[in-house]
């Protein structure tokens, strides 16, 4: 009976042991490849003054992969219009985000509260995993660019300030690149990004600003009412507000995740103009590069609104 099934047996354990191979070896050429892309677009970025740095330099093969956990919580009955968020946490774990899946998070008080996990993120232990290998090729690039832009040899500026500057700068070097690269099909897609992001920037600050004013006139379940109905019924921002909530219930994340959001995309369409009206990219980064420390809110703005003067 051993011998029998023997037999029969062995050609499948044969055929399954070379398919896990075959799929080892796919995978192996995607991180190679997705390596090979970042050291590319690095080398690219530099030509527009962003100085590179080993984020995402390397890949989970070469070193262990980590994610991060950030944790917005804001106020409930505030956005942060004018100030910066009450509180950010960032926890680092020395897995990815796939082997540490959050479900939930529950009522905090006083406070609204947004997550979210990566396993891409602005630091040396940051390394390019399968999953992101497996993204596109514009998501690669503008991570990539991003990723690098956030360090303090390009901008050091406190957290929301750095994020509104730097993505709308990282889509653009994205678009750049492509470009450079001739990849019209990539350039098309970054074009169509960029477009719908600027839609998002300029319906979430119209929403964070009638947010605020709501607030200050009417009874605080009244006003969340209101702005969650005015989230829900705007085109764009509806689609991003929910897009990255997975688990998490919008009425508990309401105030920080819009507070959240207007930290990446608050200047995002004023400098995307910016960059229409210069023509290039490379002096752009230059003249954001000379925001001091020290230089936010209203003091920002100017320096945004200084840069679009004749």
């Amino acid at each position: 009976m051993r011998g029998f099934l023997l037999g029969p047996l062995l050609p499948f354990a044969l055929f399954f042991g070379s398919t896990a191979q075959g799929a080892a070896d796919d995978e192996a050429k995607l991180l190679r490849e997705t390596l090979a892309l970042a050291r590319e677009v690095k080398a690219f970025g530099r030509t527009l003054g962003i100085e590179p740095t080993d984020a995402l330099s390397q890949s989970s093969r070469e070193k262990p992969a980590r994610s991060m956990l950030w944790l917005w919580l804001q106020r409930r009955g505030t956005i942060a219009l004018r100030t910066p968020l009450d509180l950010r946490l960032e926890i680092q774990f020395s897995a990815t985000r796939e082997k540490l899946p959050l479900e939930q998070l529950y009522l905090a008080g006083d406070y609204s509260v947004y997550f979210r996990q990566g396993n891409q993120f602005g630091d040396p232990r940051s390394v390019a995993t399968i999953d992101f290998a497996r993204d596109s090729m514009l998501i690669k690039v503008k991570t990539v660019l991003h990723e690098d832009l956030h360090d303090d040899q390009n901008f050091d500026l406190p957290w929301e300030d750095e994020e509104s500057i730097i993505a709308p700068l990282g889509a653009l070097a994205a678009l750049e690149f492509f470009k450079h690269q001739a990849d019209q099909a990539n350039v098309k897609s970054a074009l169509a990004g960029i477009e719908d992001e600027r839609t998002v920037s300029r319906e979430l600050v119209a929403i964070a600003q009638t947010a605020d004013q709501l607030f200050r006139t009417e009874a605080l379940p009244e006003a969340r009412k209101k702005i969650l109905a005015l989230v829900r019924s705007s085109p764009s921002y509806a689609r991003w507000f929910n897009l990255h909530l997975d688990h998490q219930d919008a009425d508990l994340a309401l105030e920080a995740k819009i507070s959240h959001d207007l930290a990446y995309y608050k200047y995002y369409d004023r400098i995307v103009s910016l960059y229409e009206n210069r023509g290039e990219l490379r002096t752009l980064i230059r003249d954001l590069k000379k925001i001091r420390q020290g230089t936010t809110g209203e003091a920002l703005e100017e320096f945004i609104a200084e840069l679009g003067r004749p």
